[in-house]
């Protein structure tokens, strides 16, 4: 399992930035990785909502599925993510700040590949550090987005 922890702080009241992370919508706006959505859910997403995402890393473009097992408006979401070969994907997003802002963004992401240890070192060798080098890209530019409206 590979584990990506990375905290930021928006200029952004905690509901501004609620409802730009939790929107399908804005994705390509700030995730690097993002390519495309099918199969949107309701807005807003309550607990139990699917969609199917792809995403492209180092060349390679794949789909997972995401369910959102837990939703607390406006502070704290969990998503899993089934994908390729049986991979699976843990998204947790943690907001916190006055209501005024800023808001402090708190984004954890586990993966675990196909294959146990073999697959997680065969992960290692061809993702490498993309993974904590997408999350804070994105979460440069989700600030950067919020921080000019």
């Amino acid at each position: 399992m590979s584990l990506v922890h990375e905290k930021i702080t928006i200029e952004a009241p905690p509901q501004r930035v609620w409802e730009t992370v939790m929107d399908p919508n804005r994705l390509g706006e700030w995730v690097t990785i993002h390519r495309a959505i099918r199969d949107m859910p309701p807005q807003p997403p309550k607990a139990g909502a699917t969609m199917e995402q792809v995403l492209q890393v180092r060349g390679f473009r794949f789909h997972v599925h995401w369910t959102l097992v837990s939703v607390e408006e406006p502070t704290a979401a969990e998503w899993e993510g089934r994908g390729p070969a049986h991979s699976r994907a843990r998204i947790r997003y943690q907001l916190s700040g006055d209501g005024q802002g800023p808001t402090e963004f708190d984004y954890t992401n586990e993966f675990s590949p196909p294959g146990g240890r073999l697959g997680s070192v065969a992960s290692r060798m061809i993702v490498g550090a993309a993974s904590a080098r997408e999350a804070h890209n994105s979460l440069t530019r989700l600030k950067a987005l919020l921080e000019r409206d």
